[in-house]
């Protein structure tokens, strides 16, 4: 029926679906909470003061998850099984301020592995794994506190140069330890506590190369002079020999007497 009604009937207030409203209110509340992508399949991603924290500790990784949340702050990857950090495992994550990769299997670490979180990383755990040596790039203008206790390092001018860069924390600086070492009697020993004795496992890796250089010169030059000698009596054998064969030969006064000889038969 047509609304007779006219311009002075009274305003009424617009009535709105409740249960409509309820659902965009939650709808707004979760897109604006969701993070810049979706959370790895078997970690557990959270907000924690304004922060995104991904969870996922003891989940039985292998390797780092690839589809990280890009405004993932803290990324807890301790207790896995993770043995290698490749290069650019975290260069999506600019706002990343902690990475626990502690209690791992980790044995190598890329040169490039840390790029693209250089600046904003403030701590790295990578205690408790395997890790023997790194190379000087890897950790190349990092400014985090990092962990790199209870590894078994090998402690030689390489891990020298890393360490005189980085900033170690100082609760696990101690528990750094030479599992094995250029110098046999620094094994087992604290890193920080052999290098503030004084000791410069660089100066120690030259004077190896100059003796193994010296050794191997000494080699060549020792194979020359046995050629030269061999060369030498080689050729004094073959002389001594040319000389008696020319000795065996008659002279010509011999050759003159034999001849006057058989004139005079005759």
């Amino acid at each position: 029926m047509q609304d007779l009604a006219g311009p002075d009937a009274p305003w009424k207030l617009p009535v709105f679906d409740g249960v409509g409203l309820l659902w965009g209110l939650l709808f707004g509340v979760f897109i604006a909470g969701a993070p810049a992508t979706a959370c790895p399949t078997r970690c557990h991603c959270m907000e924690k003061s304004g922060m995104t924290v991904v969870q996922c500790m003891s989940r039985n990784l292998d390797s780092i998850p690839p589809d990280l949340p890009r405004d993932t702050v803290v990324l807890l990857l301790a207790s896995n099984h993770i043995t290698h950090i490749p290069n650019h495992a975290f260069k999506e994550l600019h706002y990343l301020q902690e990475l626990d990769l502690s209690n791992n299997d980790i044995e190598t670490v890329d040169p490039g592995a840390f790029q693209g979180v250089s600046d904003s990383l403030l701590v790295l755990d990578l205690s408790n794994n395997r890790i023997q040596s790194v190379p000087k790039e890897a950790f190349a203008r990092l400014r985090a506190k990092i962990s790199l206790s209870n590894n078994p390092w090998h402690c030689e001018c390489t891990l020298q140069e890393v360490l005189r860069e980085l900033r170690l924390d100082p609760e696990t600086v101690n528990e750094v330890m030479c599992h094995t070492a250029a110098q046999e009697e620094y094994a087992g020993k604290p890193v920080i506590q052999v290098l503030d004795s004084g000791i410069n496992f660089c100066n120690f890796h030259h004077k190896t190369t100059d003796v193994a250089m010296f050794v191997t010169m000494f080699g060549w030059f020792t194979m020359v002079i046995a050629y030269v000698i061999y060369y030498v009596r080689h050729n004094q054998e073959d002389a001594r020999r040319h000389l008696e064969y020319l000795k065996s030969l008659p002279s010509s006064s011999q050759i003159s007497k034999d001849f006057d000889t058989i004139s005079t038969v005759l």
